[in-house]
């Protein structure tokens, strides 16, 4: 394996033997005010009509800062300071602005990565896809383009579609505002589709529907796609290629069978090693006692955590099935009024006679399709909705009628990690002080006293000191993430709510976080609510489960009964998602 791609493999769909985009020792770098500071350092790589391509590493690696130079969207100072851009012939380096609107979103569409600030909150859905459809030429004002909206909107599996369009994001689940950019990236149907991240957002039943269409348009309309995550195993399913970068490097590049089944760089090791699709599947393995020999060998320390808190889960269970619940929700419900235009609501009930309860030091994963009702639960017992009807006790208290210091304390007990890493941060604050607000607002400590506390949480998340001085905007979303959950932790709550807390990760981190949190739980005796769409991490790191439909609990079992044994169909489905459930383990 070499750093530039080789040649398209046979089988590959291709139109003819020219690259689409062919990009030649690539370098790209950020203006500081002490020089120019690199961020991807001389990649080549190609892409056939038609192909599949996809981009895998940490974050910081390079591979969004890859997709925006290709597109010309480089943030800041970003520029490329030398190497060529190839798309169909046209070096893309040295393109105008002028005959950049012609390609981008035309014949290069591009899904971004966060779903939270790339829709306008103050424009409805259905005039932001329109808006684009005009813009590219592909509708006319009016009825044209809200018939075609639909359809956009349709396609990339939002249902309701024409309901939806009078309604603006902050209306939308994060899962629904990310199938509002595919559809929007789609939309022209371009030559090449850069998806950054596409699916980070969404439950896995929908991200299923959203990659089969785009394998789709790869096979009918010869749509090649540059595709970039930090899940190893989705990626390895669905593209031809693998790229791996790190710092800025191509480190290996290979067919993705080959490389997923004989990795020859240690940090593409690491990776395979880390992937919760492949790492929960040896889990399983184990669990079931098979032998080493059926099993992909171990690559990496991250591998050998996550199975290792797998096994303490188990442990943990033995002692604490008759422990006192930490929270007990009992018909819980909530009725959102929906505007429906002309000064019109109607009722939507988002949870519905919802009870489930979870024993102290132990972790419940709440699983579902976007829009199921998950976060809603989270923000009601988090106080930050107000419940229509049912009960939420915490530690042994109703938390219905908790009003100021009640409230207060409540808030101390038990702390949240959103979904939204780019949100969830106060762009005014810096890291440091980002980390010790939770500390500064329930006076905890003396100042130095939370300087020391925000180094150890920074060191916990693995993050180095240096960044206290940076902000948000300087960072990665996986980083960010990151800050997010020091910040959860700074208090040493009891109870932690964490909403699609790793969902912006790539896989080393991500497998360090969860270790992280066993760990925490362990020594601390902490309880986790586990809100996810990734079943592959639920099998790693909750002991219930609870999966939810439209509102309602349709299932909820230990794991290992809802993984080995689930009962209903809808269950079923959103098993048989998991990304890399089909890619055969190396021996």
């Amino acid at each position: 394996m070499t750093e530039t791609i080789p040649t398209t493999p046979p089988g590959t769909r291709t139109v003819n033997a020219t690259p689409l985009l062919d990009i030649r020792d690539l370098h790209v770098g950020f203006v500081t005010q002490k020089g120019v500071v690199p961020a991807v350092n001389g990649i080549s790589l190609t892409i056939m009509p038609g192909e599949t391509v996809a981009i895998v590493g940490e974050s910081g690696s390079g591979k969004s800062t890859t997709a925006h130079a290709i597109i010309d969207l480089l943030p800041g100072t970003g520029k490329v300071t030398s190497g060529q851009i190839l798309f169909d012939g046209v070096d893309l380096a040295t393109t105008s602005d002028k005959a950049f609107d012609d390609i981008r979103g035309n014949l290069i569409g591009f899904v971004p990565q966060d779903p939270m600030s790339n829709l306008n909150p103050v424009w409805n859905i259905g005039f932001q896809v329109a808006e684009t459809l005009v813009a590219n030429g592909r509708a006319k004002k009016g009825k044209d383009a809200k018939a075609k909206s639909i359809a956009v909107l349709k396609e990339a599996g939002l249902a309701d579609a024409e309901s939806r369009l009078r309604q603006y994001p902050h209306q939308f689940s994060g899962g629904m505002k990310q199938r509002v950019l595919i559809g929007i990236g789609l939309s022209s149907h371009p030559k090449l589709l850069i998806a950054d991240e596409p699916t980070s957002a969404l439950d896995v039943t929908v991200q299923r529907v959203i990659l089969d269409h785009l394998a789709t348009l790869t096979g009918d309309q010869g749509t090649a796609v540059l595709f970039i995550t930090h899940d190893l195993g989705l990626a390895a399913e669905r593209a031809e290629k693998l790229v791996v970068m790190y710092k800025g490097k191509i480190v290996e590049s290979g067919p993705s069978a080959e490389l997923l089944s004989n990795p020859q760089h240690p940090y593409t090791k690491r990776l395979v090693a880390a992937a919760p699709s492949l790492a929960s599947r040896r889990i399983q393995a184990t669990d079931r006692g098979l032998s080493e020999m059926h099993v992909a060998p171990l690559a990496g320390a991250e591998d050998v955590d996550l199975i290792a808190s797998a096994e303490a889960r188990a442990e943990k269970l033995m002692g604490v099935s008759s422990a006192a619940p930490a929270i007990i929700v009992e018909g819980l419900t909530k009725v959102f009024q929906i505007n429906t235009g002309k000064l019109r609501s109607e009722p939507f009930t988002a949870v519905d006679a919802v009870s489930f309860s979870i024993p102290r030091g132990t972790t419940t994963a709440l699983v579902g399709e976007s829009g199921s009702g998950k976060s809603t639960v989270a923000r009601l017992i988090l106080k930050l909705e107000t419940a229509t009807s049912g009960s939420i006790t915490v530690a042994g208290k109703d938390i219905g009628s908790v009003r100021g210091r009640e409230l207060l304390a409540l808030r101390r007990q038990m702390q949240p990690v959103f979904q939204d890493p780019f949100g969830s941060l106060d762009p005014l604050y810096n890291i440091g002080a980002t980390i010790a607000e939770p500390l500064v607002a329930h006076g905890v400590g003396t100042r130095k006293e939370q300087q020391a506390r925000v180094r150890e949480l920074l060191d916990q998340v693995a993050l180095p000191v240096s960044l206290v001085d940076r902000y948000p905007n300087e960072l990665s979303g996986g980083q960010r993430q990151r800050i997010a959950i020091a910040r959860a932790l700074a208090l040493k709550p009891e109870i932690v709510v964490l909403d699609e807390a790793v969902s912006a990760l790539d896989v080393l981190v991500q497998a360090q976080i969860l270790a992280l949190l066993t760990e925490l739980q362990t020594e601390l005796g902490l309880t986790y609510l586990f809100i996810t769409h990734d079943l592959a991490v639920v099998r790693l790191v909750a002991d219930n489960v609870c999966v939810m439909r439209k509102g309602q609990i349709v299932e909820a079992a230990t794991t290992d009964e809802v993984f080995d044994h689930p009962r209903e169909e809808y269950t079923r489905e959103l098993l048989a998602a998991i990304p890399g459930s089909g890619i055969q383990l190396g021996v």
